[in-house]
């Protein structure tokens, strides 16, 4: 094939022809990087006016000098989670040898639809993910698949639950004329809307359960929720509880929901997209007590886990059941002897292999190095809850159960109408002059201010450093 049109190092040539060539790009590459990276504590968290580079398609190769120095560009202009003071989202620098198993996965670029294309990787999946479902204490027939993101392990989540209640596999619901209904607290993710949406059941169909003041779905609002949806003629077939509410870190009462659920012979899904690491932790783990009552189980490693996006899985307590309700066989395809084609039992059908960044981290780091990190962030939320105690112009949402504390100003002589107000100038006064990045949901009705404490390099000096800035932010707007 001719490919005198493409510069020399456009492709690995496999016979080692242009070895020097590309090692000597690769290590370009590299060290220019390396020299982002390693000052990334100076940079902002969040730059304010980053340089965007053109986006047109040359007719022919650029300068590789100009590439690089785009290259640059996108890196100093983007999202900084390496600093220490990025506390704002459930983001933060990955693991060292998930990066370069990033590198690795892309450079063998097997695909993990199926087994003859993947052959080693797609083993490997199906060992870790039964090695995470055994830790979830899911049951001996457990497993499951990874994929990109929380939303779609959701979304096959759903899918599952509701090809079982109405078996929809092959006829759909033309069936069942009762509305499928399915129930969650008032604030989890709104990824199980958009799957109630992706599966013709409509947003509506999500039933929104009362929480606590400490935003954990109340057992007794969901017995009457699923009461009053049969008294309207609908057909329930799913709870969906959260291990880890996005805004504000809390963790429905598992074991309760579960056996509600289990009454009404009712799917039980658990999204524990970021509060599922805490199984790694021995000290923490029985904060998820209950979830091994779950069918099934999001997990996303890419969050607690600090594996390069993306990273996650959905895990089912009974492989059986996501074989039979959800399994759609690619006839171009091998099929393995001791393992099925992933593809085939997942959303999507070309996959890359984040499962090699996954299992090099755990290897890496082991549950002890984990367990530590876990354990460091609830120090660190404690740190930040007394210093919160401390003010009396500053009030938290709720308790936290993880590493996340939501909270906000509510000073005196500011009226409450003007309280939002004051609490974005304060995040925007943070990010200026402090260095410190604070994200700003909006949460039953108010502004929010909300701190992830998951940077393995955010210490007591970045709280202490951010806390002094907020007292004198307080104080100049009331002098």
């Amino acid at each position: 094939m001719k490919r005198s049109a493409a510069p020399e190092t456009a492709f690995v040539d496999p016979t080692g022809d242009n070895a020097d060539a590309v090692r000597a790009l690769a290590e370009r590459v590299v060290d220019r990087l390396y020299a982002q990276l390693f000052d990334a504590a100076d940079r902002s968290p969040l730059p304010a006016d980053p340089t965007i580079p053109k986006g047109d398609i040359p007719e022919t190769a650029r300068d590789l000098n100009a590439i690089l120095d785009d290259v640059d560009t996108v890196v100093r202009g983007s999202m900084n989670p390496a600093h220490p003071g990025y506390i704002g989202h459930m983001d933060t620098i990955p693991t060292t040898v998930s990066v370069l198993g990033d590198l690795v996965a892309a450079s063998i670029n097997n695909n993990m639809l199926s087994v003859e294309m993947s052959p080693v990787l797609s083993e490997l999946e199906v060992a870790l993910t039964t090695a995470f479902a055994e830790r979830f204490g899911l049951g001996d027939d457990a497993g499951g698949v990874l994929t990109s993101g929380g939303s779609l392990a959701n979304l096959q989540a759903l899918t599952v639950a509701r090809n079982r209640a109405f078996d929809a596999h092959e006829s759909g619901l033309a069936t069942d004329d009762r509305q499928p209904v399915l129930f969650t607290s008032d604030v989890a993710h709104t990824s199980l809307q958009k799957a109630a949406m992706l599966l013709g059941l409509g947003t509506e169909a999500v039933v929104p359960v009362s929480t606590t003041t400490d935003s954990q779905l109340r057992p007794d609002a969901l017995t009457e929720a699923i009461e009053q949806a049969l008294d309207r003629g609908q057909r329930p077939f799913c709870v969906a509880a959260t291990a880890g509410t996005t805004t504000t870190g809390n963790i429905d009462p598992l074991g309760e929901i579960a056996a509600i659920a289990r009454k009404h012979d009712l799917w039980f899904h658990v999204d524990a997209a970021y509060g599922g690491a805490l199984i790694l932790s021995e000290r923490e783990r029985d904060r998820l007590a209950g979830i091994d009552r779950a069918d099934s189980v999001t997990f996303n490693p890419q969050k607690w886990c600090y594996v390069a996006k993306t990273c996650a899985m959905v895990l089912f307590g009974d492989m059986a059941h996501l074989t039979g309700a959800f399994r759609v066989d690619a006839p171009y395809m091998g099929e393995g002897e001791s393992v099925p084609n992933l593809g085939e039992l997942g959303v999507q059908g070309t996959r890359h292999a984040d499962v090699l960044k996954l299992w090099l981290s755990l290897q890496h780091l082991g549950t002890d190095g984990y367990a530590q990190l876990i354990e460091e962030g609830y120090r660190l939320t404690d740190y930040f809850l007394a210093a919160i105690d401390a003010r009396e112009f500053l009030e938290v949402a709720s308790r936290p159960e993880l590493n996340l504390i939501c909270f906000r100003a509510t000073p005196d002589g500011v009226p409450p109408e003007q309280r939002d107000d004051w609490n974005l100038a304060l995040q925007e006064h943070l990010l200026k002059e402090a260095d410190v990045f604070l994200s700003t949901p909006f949460y039953r009705g108010s502004q929010w201010l909300r701190a992830v404490l998951l940077n393995p390099f955010t210490e007591e000096a970045v709280i202490d450093h951010l806390f002094d800035h907020i007292d004198r932010f307080e104080c100049e707007k009331r002098e």
